[in-house]
């Protein structure tokens, strides 16, 4: 086939550039999509009572911190719970 001016067989400019248009409305079908997608994900997530977060903040409940005293309990009972398993133990061995 012969080149026109610029190079190009007759038609293969165009026919590269209507198939780039035709990917183009493709994609933008596939993202319409996905943003219906999203957008009814958050609504569910509304729905059940939880905040849409951004990327910085997490989603649920603010972590629950303990108190010294609380903690220092906790160990206390794990410790004598664990002693007198202990002792069972040994007893059982005698």
């Amino acid at each position: 086939m012969p080149l026109d001016v610029r190079g190009y067989r007759p038609g293969g400019f165009m026919d590269i550039l209507a198939a780039l248009k035709q990917e183009e409305a493709k994609l933008q079908k596939l993202a319409d999509t996905v943003r219906q997608q999203l957008d009814a994900v958050r609504a569910a997530m509304k729905v059940l009572g939880r905040e849409v977060a951004s990327s910085d903040q997490p989603i649920g409940r603010k972590k629950r911190t303990m108190s010294a005293a609380a903690r220092a309990k906790i160990s206390k009972a794990t410790k004598e719970r664990w002693a007198k398993f202990r002792a069972a133990k040994a007893k059982g061995k005698a």
